[in-house]
């Protein structure tokens, strides 16, 4: 008897299938290159803009605008990133990618052109919306080119880009502002620029979705722009002002509202911009949730740490970039060790968790925060928080990546990134409210406790949070600051209790700061029991869409000969 099987046939993958079809390593590792080149450019105008708005202050005017210089900039690259994450899907990631790192440059160079704040703010709201592709665009690529199972070993590089961008942002802002001219820290970036848009339009593959783009959802993304942005605006004004303001509470209540009704239209839209049906898969949701708490309280209470080295230590703006370098230097190594530990053995619910426990733990350490801490200690502390966080910047977009179909792989990278910077934007807001009332409570005790006369101790109490908010923004000499508000008559009699009045401002500012710290400690638990939640999807070990298998035609009759069903002649 002789049988002959039925042949299995599966449909040829297509590059609408496989992204990486055809490519050499050689080709994906230098779009890698390209893609981590437009990824630095982002990163780095997150740091690089802040050593020198001073002197853009100083030569365009425009003070009471300042702030707006990097809102707008958080504004529009926040606001455009599901946008960008859904135009990649439909459109392909090469357009999308290249037109956002384009319309970044041209930002760039305009912003450097600006002869007034009104056309700075202006441009670098241009420069924000190229901003917003940069990010999930390029985590998507990725995403395109490696399997989940090799990714890890490449996604680490991503929170390797920001920590870097960290550590040479301020140093060369400084550098270019000092001997050039703040001018060069936007045309810096053409260069670079130029350099990812030649590999990624030589080398990057064109793929696109047929047949979605008719349907995109335009009242969708009219109403999310209005939501996110009324948000957004709130949480910034916050800063000056109280949640019960309309400028404040009122906007962040019309953003509710916005966001509710936005919810209502993409569960009737055939395109909608933020599929809801995503939402139902555990582990996406869990990861986009323990994402925006771990955002929430990194960001809610890092962003304090320069603050207490310039003010309590006496740094410059560039020193207190440096001194979290041992924070960077945790957040660099983790991030990297924990995506090739991924790719080595497919795991990485335990390695998330177990980066967030050490999160929680560098946090908590860092309640304890004196405003005499050694700073060698203090380095310790920090270094443990980056060990945790590190995991958090590079495995939950493996996750994430992993438990979507590919043909939703943008938008849910998107989705993860405006969590991401969501999360940042609401801890930012929240911490600060807490640390301001904290001060404000603490001060009259602190400097009784540190031996400030009685009358002295009142009259600080009944300055008001306004006159305090300036002491504490100032840089510089705080003792001289303070003596420079006492009226010239009685400057020697006060000269020998200021000591002791900065002793006591400085405690009070450091139990603001820890207050700050106990909130990220909070968010980091949760987030951590979150990630309890995610399922362990085995990794794929293929690019783009699994091969679909294709119905095979009925084969035809057997001779019973062959099948050996028949008795023999």
């Amino acid at each position: 008897m002789e049988s002959f099987p039925a042949e299995t046939n599966v449909r040829t993958p297509s590059l609408a299938d496989d992204p990486a079809l055809g490519l050499s390593h050689r080709a994906k590792l230098e779009i890698l290159g390209a893609v981590l080149l437009a990824l630095f450019l982002g990163a780095l105008d997150q740091t690089i803009v802040g050593t020198a708005l001073p002197r853009i202050v100083t030569d365009l005017g425009g003070n009471e605008y300042y702030t707006w210089v990097v809102t707008i900039y958080l504004l529009t690259s926040t606001i455009t990133v599901p946008f960008y994450g859904k135009l990649s899907d439909i459109y392909g990631r090469k357009p999308m990618m290249m037109f956002g790192v384009a319309i970044f440059l041209i930002g760039s160079a305009l912003s450097g052109l600006s002869q007034n704040m009104a056309m700075l703010i202006l441009f670098r709201g241009i420069q924000g919306i190229g901003a917003g592709a940069l990010f999930p665009i390029a985590l998507a690529v990725i995403g395109d080119l490696y399997t989940p199972a090799e990714r890890g070993r490449y996604q680490g590089l991503f929170g390797a880009v920001f920590g870097i961008s960290f550590i040479i942002g301020p140093a060369l802002g400084g550098l270019l502002t000092d001997n050039v001219s703040w001018h060069w820290i936007f045309y810096v970036n053409i260069p670079v620029g130029l350099v990812s848009l030649f590999v990624l339009a030589r080398l990057l593959p064109t793929v696109k979705r047929e047949g979605a783009t008719r349907n995109f959802d335009i009242a969708g993304a009219a109403v999310f722009i209005v939501a996110i942005s009324a948000l957004l605006i709130g949480l910034t004004n916050k800063q000056s002002g109280d949640w019960a303001d309309p400028e404040v509470g009122g906007l962040i209540a019309v953003s509710a509202v916005l966001g509710a009704l936005f919810l209502l239209i993409e569960a009737r839209a055939k395109e909608p911009i933020i599929p809801l049906g995503m939402f139902r898969n555990r582990t996406y949701t869990a990861s986009l949730v323990s994402t925006f708490l771990v955002s929430f309280g990194f960001f809610g209470a890092i962003i304090f740490l320069p603050r207490w080295f310039q003010f309590v230590q006496g740094s410059s703006a560039t020193e207190s970039g440096y001194q979290i370098f041992p924070l960077l230097v945790g957040l660099i190594g983790s991030s990297i060790i924990s995506g090739i530990l991924v790719a080595r053995t497919g795991r990485y619910k335990a390695i998330i968790v177990t980066g967030l426990v050490t999160m929680t733990v560098g946090i908590a350490l860092m309640t304890q925060l004196k405003a005499d801490t050694d700073i060698v200690v203090l380095w310790f502390w920090m270094f443990v928080t980056g060990l945790g966080i590190g995991p958090t910047l590079s495995v939950y977009t493996i996750v994430v990546q992993n438990a979507v179909p590919f043909r939703q792989l943008g938008v849910a990278t998107s989705n993860l990134t405006f969590f991401r910077q969501i999360g940042g934007s609401v801890g930012l807001a929240v911490t600060g409210t807490i640390f301001g009332s904290r001060l404000v409570e603490e001060l009259p005790g602190q400097l009784t406790a540190a031996g400030v006369p009685p009358q002295a101790v009142s009259q600080f109490s009944n300055a008001g949070t306004g006159a305090l908010d300036n002491l504490v923004g100032v840089g510089g000499d705080l003792g001289a600051q303070i003596l420079s508000l006492v009226p010239p008559a009685f400057q020697e009699a006060v000269k020998p209790i200021i000591p002791k009045i900065v002793e006591g401002i400085h405690s009070a500012f450091t139990i603001g700061v820890t207050a700050a710290f106990q909130i990220g400690v909070v968010t980091t638990v949760l987030a951590a029991g979150t990630a309890l939640l995610l399922k362990e999807i085995p990794l794929r070990t293929h690019t783009g869409e699994a091969p679909a298998p294709v119905k095979a035609a009925a084969p035809d009759p057997v001779p019973a000969r062959w099948s050996g069903s028949a008795s023999a002649d």
